[in-house]
């Protein structure tokens, strides 16, 4: 088989138009081949006949989906500079060329064959055989086409050993492509100057965009190491990395931030973005949180962003007359001014080796901040199958970020959004409220012991909810929580 009828799951996923977790669970049950992660065009043409890609549509979906769920200006970023193009479309021009070769040749040596066989039954055979498997669809011509376009404007990584894929788009080095599809690759400065982004390159070509002062050693260079700050993707790579997956491998780090950003979501909360600075940003994983000082006082929220936003911190500040910190907040804080933020703190974290359905249970107005930051990374990932949010609040008004849930819902495919509310029972009899909502929620997920929950509350809401997924059969280790208290 060419290596060049096989597809990576994530350039396979892009071109048929679905997410990488819709790909994986075709290939679970048995209704698409895979070999060694990677699928056949011809294959993947019969499993989603269709979709080949047009005028680059998919490309521009998911820009669309991530302009409006992420409100990134990806469109800034759309093309690399005019030397990496060039020296992208050669690579591109030699991987054909070597691609064409070796295949005259075997069409030479099973010609031959069929001519040696000929008069025996067995040589008819592999003229037929040859003649089919010669003959590409127009299906498959046209994606092996958009493959190829995709190769230029995209190149594919793959990181080892812990298998995470992503994309090179634009002018993005490897490393800010990384932290674009939210993959904690290990960093310092981003400027050239530490190190800490170095990792080898097993298979593909840089090219180096940006200065650094940071020199390799020769044994390095010769050994294929390079930083990932300063070189883009010529050709698809596979780099050996570290990728941190769980919230103990992230360090603490002790930052000043300042305010971007003011923004009131509603009467009474308050998106505060802070925006780190370029040579020392704040590493940490979707869902977890980090320390906050302001007017002398200090507190831990959860991060509402995903570290596919860089330098961007953005946090749900409620108004709550009488705290100092939200007063100040509300009342005397200043676009420009300086904040000390240290983190991150928690282990909300998406569990990124499992595939399964994701269910997300935001309660009240406290619970969606988290909730909002693990989604967006599941998003950039691509990796679940499908994605149900329910956001259960005391009162209406406790949705306060409504717009943004039904953008996801019409966006994204395979994504449901479900607003409710639960009434004042949540702040008293806590455990029948809980109870009585999910009662309406579980009935309709399907085999909800074959998901995975993400449930965000105060502490007698989580018990709660943990008590009653546990009736309906979801083992404990499907399900993660972060407790407001």
């Amino acid at each position: 088989m060419a290596t060049t009828d096989l597809l990576t799951l994530s350039r396979a996923a892009r071109l048929a138009g679905v997410t990488r977790g819709v790909l994986q669970k075709k290939v679970r049950d048995g209704d698409l081949r895979s070999f060694e992660g990677k699928v056949r065009v011809a294959d993947l043409v019969e499993a989603f006949p269709g979709t080949a890609i047009e005028d680059n549509a998919e490309l521009a979906r998911v820009s669309q989906i991530k302009e409006r769920a992420f409100a990134r200006r990806v469109y800034e970023r759309a093309l690399p500079d005019k030397e990496v193009l060039a020296a992208r479309v050669g690579a591109l021009g030699r991987d054909l060329a070597v691609a064409n070769a070796r295949a005259d040749r075997l069409q030479s040596l099973l010609s031959e064959l069929g001519q040696r066989l000929e008069g025996h039954s067995l040589g008819a055979w592999l003229r037929h055989q040859l003649e089919i498997g010669m003959a590409a669809s127009d299906d498959e011509q046209e994606l092996l086409a958009q493959e190829g376009v995709m190769r230029v404007m995209a190149p594919h990584v793959k990181v080892t050993p812990g298998g995470q894929e992503f994309f090179v788009e634009g002018a993005d080095t490897v490393l800010e492509a990384a932290l674009h599809a939210g993959i904690a690759m290990a960093y310092g400065c981003s400027g050239g100057n530490c190190g800490e982004c170095k990792a080898r390159v097993v298979a593909g070509t840089l090219r180096q965009v940006r200065h650094h002062d940071y020199r390799l050693t020769e044994a390095e260079r010769q050994n294929g190491w390079a930083l990932m700050c300063s070189h883009t993707a010529l050709t698809d790579l596979v780099i050996e990395a570290q990728v941190a997956r769980f919230a103990n491998e992230i360090p603490e780090q002790s930052i000043t931030a300042h305010v971007r950003k003011m923004e009131n979501l509603s009467d009474e909360v308050m998106l505060l973005e802070l925006l780190t600075p370029r040579s020392n940003r704040l590493r940490f994983l979707a869902g977890q949180g980090a320390q906050v000082t302001l007017g002398g006082a200090s507190a831990t929220w959860p991060i509402a962003s995903c570290p596919c936003e860089e330098r961007r911190l953005h946090f749900h500040v409620r108004r709550m007359p009488g705290n100092v910190i939200s007063d100040y907040v509300f009342g005397r804080l200043r676009i420009g001014e300086a904040v000390p933020v240290a983190g991150p703190v928690g282990d909300f974290v998406l569990r990124e080796d499992s595939a399964r359905p994701l269910v997300f249970i935001a309660w009240g107005w406290q619970g969606f901040a988290p909730v909002k930051s693990v989604i967006e990374h599941a998003l950039a990932q691509e990796s679940a199958e499908s994605i149900d949010l329910y956001w259960i609040g005391a009162q209406g008004s406790d949705h306060y970020h409504p717009r943004l849930c039904r953008s996801w819902a019409e966006a994204i495919d395979n994504f449901r959004y479900t607003p409710l509310i639960a009434g004042a029972g949540l702040h008293g009899e806590v455990v029948r409220a809980v109870r009585s909502t999910l009662g309406e929620i579980l009935p309709e997920i399907e085999t909800p012991a074959e998901r995975d929950f993400y449930v965000a509350g105060d502490s007698a809401q989580i018990d709660a909810t943990r008590a009653a997924l546990a009736e309906h059969g979801v083992p404990a280790e499907r399900l993660a929580t972060w407790t407001a208290d």
